[in-house]
């Protein structure tokens, strides 16, 4: 039985996530906690359906889900106790954590909804369960933001799709095709290439639609001398990546090309300024810093980066508002941006990793 298990847990890291998350568990005085995130709920479980509840204590670790997704769960989920759900919440749920004897139950306070917590109250109240449920944040966020050797390999996998996909499509985005047609191009390479889909609906913006941080594509036909913002993303095993490059359709005007040396040059700073320890609100500044001096600190008004892994947006997030410092293990963007109104914008986005306290890209395509 334990070369069993060694086996298991090499295969799927999840028995040892549950272990680290069981000592959080205990340290906020929680008999078990509920998941309903997606993410969240495919980090800890590796179960890939989209309905399911974990319920997760000391002693247990519950799967809850109907019958569409039970088979697929016993063999996604070996760490796990499979529970079947019936169609309502009141008919399963009371009796599984009264067997389990819990009192105090941590949800998902940043996702279930006012209406499923109602759900839940009435569910505990009906059979009057002695039961408290507690609202609880970011303790599986927590765990997803420092990536394992596996996840890494993933992401590193999602990004390199991203990154051959561009290349491929920068010959057919010119001046005539519309954005639209510039964001379906780019999509089926993606899925060419073996994309499990998009991270997130492509951004093509071109010309004045360049300064919407994000826009949408649009029957715009894309102009001689415009820029070009194109984000994109690949899906791979579940992991995701996320690009940003600015193109220029022709010679653009002089501003524009100024603007995109400065948000290099904000990116380059950030990319080699930071360090594991430091501060994400200091990690902003070394980016924002530069494009400030260069009188155009109005025109950056979203954050440096954020966190990429199972979602597309994730812990940490790197802002002029963030709270926490950044660790190693760590991925995310490095996305300083600068947008003129009517005009266009500039973006230059990579994802990095930090190791041995520095960022290392792992973004390869070409700026």
């Amino acid at each position: 039985m334990k070369n069993r298990i060694d086996k298991q847990t090499k295969q799927r890291p999840t028995a040892e996530r549950l272990q680290k998350l069981r000592a959080t568990i205990a340290e906020k005085e929680l008999d078990a906690l509920m998941i309903s995130q997606p993410e969240n709920r495919r980090y800890l479980s590796g179960f890939t359906g989209s309905a399911g509840w974990l319920l997760i204590a000391e002693k247990h670790a519950f799967l809850a889900t109907d019958f569409r997704y039970v088979e697929q769960a016993k063999g996604e989920s070996p760490d796990f106790e499979i529970v079947r759900t019936a169609r309502e919440l009141r008919d399963w749920f009371p009796d599984l954590v009264s067997d389990a004897g819990w009192h105090k139950l941590g949800f998902e306070a940043g996702f279930v909804s006012y209406d499923m917590h109602g759900k839940l109250s009435e569910a505990i109240e009906g059979k009057q369960l002695n039961l408290e449920l507690i609202p609880s944040t970011d303790l599986v966020e927590q765990l997803r933001a420092i990536k394992e050797p596996g996840e890494l390999d993933f992401i590193i996998q999602a990004v390199k799709l991203a990154d051959d996909a561009l290349e491929q499509a920068k010959a057919e985005i010119r001046p005539g095709i519309t954005e639209k047609e510039a964001a379906w191009e780019i999509e089926k390479l993606l899925r060419q290439n073996g994309s499990e889909g998009v991270a997130f609906e492509i951004i093509v913006a071109s010309g004045p639609n360049g300064a919407l941080p994000h826009a949408r594509p649009s029957d715009k036909r894309i102009g001689s001398g415009e820029t070009v913002v194109i984000d994109m993303g690949a899906r791979f095993n579940g992991y995701c990546s996320d690009l940003t490059r600015t193109l220029f359709a022709g010679r653009a005007d002089d501003t524009l090309w100024r603007v995109y040396d400065i948000v290099l040059r904000a990116q380059t700073a950030a990319i080699e300024g930071v360090e594991s320890g430091m501060d994400a609100v200091q990690a902003d500044r070394l980016a924002r810093s530069v494009i400030e001096q260069a009188g155009y600190g109005d025109a950056f008004g979203h954050g440096l980066g954020h966190g990429v892994g199972l979602a597309v947006h994730e812990s940490p997030t790197l802002g002029p508002g963030s709270s926490g410092s950044l660790a190693e293990g760590m991925v995310f963007t490095v996305e300083p941006g600068i947008y003129l109104v009517g005009q266009g914008g500039v973006r230059i986005e990579d994802m990095v990793v930090l190791e041995n306290g520095r960022a290392r890209v792992l973004t390869g395509a070409g700026k």
